[in-house]
């Protein structure tokens, strides 16, 4: 299932193709084998409160978030062979470079994931 996640705060739009990692396999893989992400996708790790970037390709933004979708860290253009940890969360996104400041994105924000196919009241 894709998600779409909007930053609620800001009224702005993280990503509108998100995948979800909600088992073992999908979690331990993330984005391993990939050349890259698209403007737009990324992944939602759940549970998730530390990641690592050994083996990937590309950078990635982070965005660390409580079970109450309230941002709780970020960190943009993450490189290759990095760790990344932030005990106070729940699940973290993992999006393409520059989402988080093309989004206005904060701590503190909160955010909304629903299905990427449905419609926001936004729209």
């Amino acid at each position: 299932m894709l998600m779409r996640v909007r930053n609620l705060t800001r009224q702005t739009e993280l990503g509108a193709s998100i995948e979800v990692a909600d088992k073992g396999k999908t979690r331990n893989k993330g984005l391993l084998g990939r050349k890259g992400l698209d403007p737009g996708s990324g992944l939602w790790i759940v549970p998730c409160e530390a990641v690592h970037t050994f083996w990937m390709q590309f950078p990635i933004d982070l965005v660390y978030l409580d079970r109450n979708l309230r941002i709780r860290k970020l960190r943009s253009s993450v490189g290759p062979w990095r760790m990344s940890a932030c005990m106070a969360a729940h699940s973290v996104i993992e999006l393409a470079p520059g989402a988080i400041r093309d989004s206005k994105t904060e701590p503190g924000d909160v955010v909304e994931l629903s299905p990427a196919d449905a419609k926001s009241t936004e729209d």
